[in-house]
């Protein structure tokens, strides 16, 4: 099944984990299998609200072998787009929804000698997976999850049962800070370290692995983005013949699609770069939101990623 390829699902189970944070059991409508997974990938989650589609991405919770259900995990998020409101308000248990086939772009390099997973919040979920997979394989690994306060820790009893000893749990305000260079020291050639969570988190956790000398190669992050709101403005869609006008609170990539332009994307959130488009004109700024390009495709001005990034102009002309 292709990526893009849209599912049926029905949603059997709803959890509440935490006063934010909902985890979701979701099997396919017709009663067959799900596609088969591995430990890091999302899936795309489309839900029709009243004025708009959103399409979100969710990682995988559920194990890579248990085919029969996906389960994911959604944080509410009141200042967000909507979609994480409508899945805690909308969203019951035998409600129907539709899902992208899962994709994986924060995989587990099984070669390596170690694995060190480093979580914030709901940055957990993609490790859920990724724990089910270290277990089969028997490779050492250390689990460190932070967590603001004790209520927000609705998933540490079940790490618990799955990581044993190897989880390392941090409560802020119980003043358990994670000290990333203390966890990042002494540890053996070949060990590679995953960290998913806040900005700030992911963004820390790099500079001191840097610091103390790890490989780019052997650091790995996942952080998916909501597209930022934005002055409106006109999208020409030079080989559809096609005129667009991105609102303020729509992106790039939802106008494209609302106009029946077939776009590419896996992640719909900066990471991928599958959804990179062409800009063959504009007559301001590009605005850029993501985490692919580089510094030097940034400055050049002839690409954007839709799905987050836009433009701070009149009119924009792009190759698709």
């Amino acid at each position: 099944m292709k990526p893009q390829e849209s599912i049926p699902v029905r949603v059997t189970r709803i959890e509440a984990v935490t006063p934010l944070v909902k985890r979701f059991t979701l099997c396919h409508a017709d009663g067959e299998d799900l596609p088969a997974f591995s430990g890091g990938s999302h899936i795309v989650v489309e839900m029709q609200g009243e004025d708009r589609l959103h399409r979100n991405p969710y990682s995988l919770m559920s194990s890579p072998w248990e085919t029969g259900q996906y389960q994911i995990g959604v944080r509410r998020v009141d200042e967000g787009r909507g979609g994480s409101r409508f899945m805690h308000e909308q969203v019951k248990e035998g409600s129907l929804l539709r899902v992208r086939a899962p994709v994986n772009l924060f995989p587990l390099l099984k070669t390596r000698r170690k694995h060190i997973l480093i979580a914030g919040g709901i940055g957990i979920t993609p490790f859920f997976s990724q724990l089910a997979e270290l277990q089969r394989l028997g490779t050492p690994y250390e689990l460190h999850y932070a967590v603001r306060s004790q209520e927000h820790a609705g998933f540490a009893a079940e790490l618990l049962r799955l990581a044993g000893e190897r989880l390392h749990l941090y409560v802020e305000d119980a003043g358990q800070p994670l000290h990333f260079a203390k966890v990042l020291a002494g540890q053996p050639l070949g060990t590679d370290v995953y960290v998913c969570g806040p900005a700030g988190m992911i963004e820390a956790v790099r500079q001191v692995a840097r610091a103390a000398g790890w490989p780019d190669s052997h650091v790995h992050w996942e952080q998916f983005l909501a597209p930022p709101a934005g002055a409106p403005f006109e999208a020409v869609l030079a080989r559809s013949g096609i005129t667009v006008q991105v609102g303020a609170e729509t992106s790039l990539l939802e106008a494209i699609e609302a106009a029946g332009v077939k776009a590419s994307y896996l992640c719909r959130g900066g990471a991928c770069g599958q959804c990179e488009l062409e800009v063959l004109e504009h007559d301001g700024e590009l605005v850029h939101h993501d985490h692919y390009l580089s510094i030097e495709e940034r400055a050049s001005g002839r690409k954007l990623m839709p799905c987050v990034s836009r433009a701070n102009c009149q009119r924009l002309v792009l190759a698709i």
